[in-house]
């Protein structure tokens, strides 16, 4: 598997990765938008901060990006600096499909998004995935699986997915909404020829939204990479947003509210890989911080304290527009 790299750095953020979501197209559900991106959100600016992130991560020990057929340009902002740094061969490449891109690089769309996990949108997207990343993409993911999910019951999807893990790709899934760990659990029960087809799972998982926990862990006892994403609530655990309980444990910390909210992330033990979603160099810093806090049990109980119920959390999410 591709995540066997990551165990043998040295850096202590090799467990964290970058998401493109924010950065690789204009519009996006993150808060803070206005501020972190300004006005101009042209193609060629996207791509140069995609860039420049990329590169700061590389510098402090980030080894896996996280993009999506969904996420606008993601996958071509990365096959761009890819090509512009062969030394970041160590890099673990993933992506997604499922959701065709529709928004036109505008952020006024009615629609920034469409989901299919038919076959025909698989073998669309793979192609396309493929015509940008090549041999450079380690992980390909369904994007957003639910319970109700047909790429659950595709044999033939199952089947053509399998064929791919042989010829050396690693099949994961990616999980969203309330019935996570459904999800989650269902998909674990997939199998091609008596084998497991799935190696990693991507799911939401943060101080407000914690039900898929014991499903996670189950997933990684199954010997599943368990990839946390969302771990900052779309920014509602930044400073700016902030409960009083994170900013006051930040605040013990010396650090800032998203290291700790990350920090507690990685102190999980099935998780493998958390993202940050940073939109900024600077966050992209301050995220990496996450690496040194040390939280003592007092602490992580007063934070165990903001978990939301997952049917309101996931209200609130579906209520965010697009900036």
């Amino acid at each position: 598997m591709p995540f066997a790299r990551l165990a043998t750095a040295t850096t202590p953020t090799c467990h964290i990765g970058l998401g493109l979501a924010a950065v690789g197209r204009p519009g996006y559900i993150n808060l803070g938008r206005e501020h972190d991106l300004g006005d101009d959100r042209s193609v060629e600016t996207l791509r140069t901060r995609t860039h420049a992130l990329l590169d700061a991560a590389y510098a402090q020990g980030v080894r896996y990006v996280d993009a999506a057929r969904s996420y606008g340009r993601s996958e071509e902002f990365l096959a761009d600096w890819l090509r512009a740094r062969p030394d970041a061969a160590d890099v673990v490449v993933g992506s997604k499909w499922g959701y065709t891109y529709t928004a036109d690089w505008s952020t006024e769309a009615e629609q920034h998004e469409v989901k299919d996990h038919s076959l025909r949108t698989y073998e669309r997207q793979r192609a396309e995935t493929d015509g940008l990343l090549g041999d450079r993409l380690d992980l390909y993911q369904i994007h957003s699986v639910t319970p109700d999910s047909p790429a659950l019951a595709d044999k033939e999807l199952h089947a053509k997915l399998a064929q791919a893990a042989a010829g050396g790709l690693t099949i994961g899934f990616s999980t969203s909404g309330p019935a996570q760990a459904e999800a989650i659990r269902a998909a674990l029960a997939v199998t091609v020829d008596g084998e497991p087809l799935f190696r990693t799972v991507q799911s939401t998982y943060n101080l407000l939204e914690t039900s898929a926990e014991p499903a996670l862990a189950e997933a990684h006892d199954a010997g599943l990479t368990v990839i946390v994403k969302e771990g900052m609530a779309n920014g509602r655990l930044s400073a700016a947003q902030a409960p009083e309980a994170l900013r006051a444990v930040a605040e013990e910390t010396s650090l800032g509210c998203d290291a700790v909210a990350l920090a507690v992330i990685l102190g999980r033990p099935w998780a493998g890989v958390v993202l940050s979603g940073a939109a900024t160099t600077g966050q992209l810093a301050s995220n990496l911080h996450a690496a040194a806090v040390d939280l003592d049990e007092e602490q992580l109980a007063r934070l165990a304290t903001l978990a939301e119920e997952p049917a309101a959390y996931w209200e609130r999410r579906g209520q965010l527009p697009w900036h």
